[in-house]
């Protein structure tokens, strides 16, 4: 640990925000990394965000990332995260502006030109089309697509009247997602580009985007035939982000997340910050 606290940067992309920690000198030795997350993410008692990105070196890659949920657990995957990343790893030297990095969900591309990312994401699995399942004793249709994390998307008449926290709570933990349970969209076609809405696992409510459900929505709208790539995506923050694949492919060709980011502070975690 660094006795004069750890050095972060704060990173928005297209409203889910992260803090960037560059660990591959181990100012996180020593530290339970799951409490710490689960801490410094809290927006009441700390600093707050969405979700913590540990910055590691790579034989393999530019850099490794070690990603955490805000409760402490870790994904796969997370394209906005993908996206700050990539802008934080360009701007402190630690890869170019075209780099290659290590995930769970295996090593993923990345270009930066300013504050915009192009992120390639993994290879799209588990494709489901309208299937069903019953939560409090009402039919609920869905589809499924994993883009490195799991996605169940729904397909609704209005988005802006979706019961994201109670109906994506309910789904998220539905046991026919057991034992990892899914991220749950609610998506609708609207003035030319898919409004998605999303409830996010690790997270447990309503975040202003979410990457890897963009891609999912819009992938599973073109196969639904109610969208064309390159799709534009509205998340719930107001941004539009951008889902490039080719449809014609049985997996979908290369799948690219692009979007812009936006870097809000730099700063210092002291143990205050997380150790309460």
């Amino acid at each position: 640990m660094t006795r004069g606290g750890i050095p972060f940067s704060k990173l928005n992309g297209s409203g889910n925000d992260f803090l960037l920690i560059d660990n591959r000198g181990g100012v996180m030795e020593g530290i339970d990394r799951p409490v710490f997350v689960s801490r410094v993410c809290d927006r009441a008692r700390s600093v707050g965000a969405d979700g913590v990105i540990l910055i590691e070196q790579s034989r393999t890659a530019d850099f490794r990332w070690d990603f955490y949920n805000a409760d402490g657990s870790r994904a796969e995957m997370c394209g906005n995260g993908g996206r700050c990343a990539a802008r934080f790893a360009a701007a402190r030297k630690i890869a170019g502006r075209e780099m290659s990095f290590e995930t769970a969900a295996g090593v993923i591309r990345a270009a930066v030109s300013g504050r915009r990312v192009k992120l390639q994401m993994t290879r799209p699995a588990g494709l489901a089309v309208d299937r069903a399942l019953t939560l409090a004793g009402k039919r609920y249709v869905y589809s499924f697509l994993d883009t490195g994390v799991p996605h169940a998307v729904l397909f609704v008449p209005d988005v802006g009247r979706a019961d994201v926290a109670g109906v994506g709570r309910g789904i998220r933990r539905h046991r026919a997602f057991a034992p990892r349970g899914t991220n749950v969209n609610f998506a609708q076609p609207r003035n030319g580009a898919l409004w998605v809405r999303t409830y996010e696992r690790g997270v447990e409510g309503e975040t202003l985007a979410c990457g890897t459900g963009a891609v999912a929505s819009a992938i599973l709208a073109a196969v639904r035939g109610i969208a064309e790539p390159p799709v534009s995506v509205r998340t719930s923050g107001g941004e539009m982000l951008t889902v490039h694949f080719d449809p014609g492919d049985k997996d979908f060709g290369e799948v690219y997340l692009e979007g812009d980011t936006s870097w809000s502070c730099d700063g210092r975690l002291f143990e205050e910050a997380y150790r309460y």
